[in-house]
């Protein structure tokens, strides 16, 4: 017993030494609606600090005094470290809002009038200017075959075929 408590203890000390920093990103192709359903989960803090950091500002992502502002400020973020391309051409992804559950913020993106793709291509680089050791999980599901894949900072690119 007691060494397993010496275990456990070193590996929650080593957890608060190394921060573990990671986002998922679900990318969903919508047959029936012919669109593509983007959610993103990253945690609040994390997203928080690195939005303050690149934009040079100042707000509470949880309790917002201008909730457009930071909306307007996390579009420009995803937009510029999500992309999307299908069967080689890049997708605008249109930026819906967020929401906050736990100790994450939820995003979510969309595209319309998008047929089934055969070859799906993911940038994400997510948080790799704040934390080198950021992990992003990517899932694509497209009719209903789901493909994941781990990207470890530097690592911004994946490509899934269907």
């Amino acid at each position: 017993m007691g060494l397993l408590l010496c275990k456990w203890w070193t590996v929650a000390w080593m957890a608060l030494l190394h921060p573990f920093y990671v986002s998922v990103t679900e990318i969903t192709h919508n047959t029936a609606k012919k669109e593509l359903e983007v959610s993103c989960r990253i945690f609040a803090d994390d997203l928080e600090n690195t939005l303050k950091a690149q934009y040079n500002t100042s707000f509470d992502i949880i309790k917002p005094a201008n909730r457009q502002q930071v909306e307007k400020i996390m579009a420009d973020y995803l937009s510029k470290h999500l992309q999307v391309t299908l069967d080689g051409k890049k997708i605008p992804l249109h930026f819906l809002g967020y929401k906050i559950e736990e100790d994450a913020v939820w995003s979510f993106l969309s595209a319309d009038n998008i047929p089934a793709p055969k070859k799906v291509t993911v940038m994400n680089d997510l948080l790799y200017q704040q934390h080198p050791s950021q992990i992003n999980m990517i899932h694509v599901i497209v009719d209903g075959k789901r493909q994941s894949t781990k990207l470890d900072n530097p690592k911004a690119n994946a490509v899934m075929a269907f």
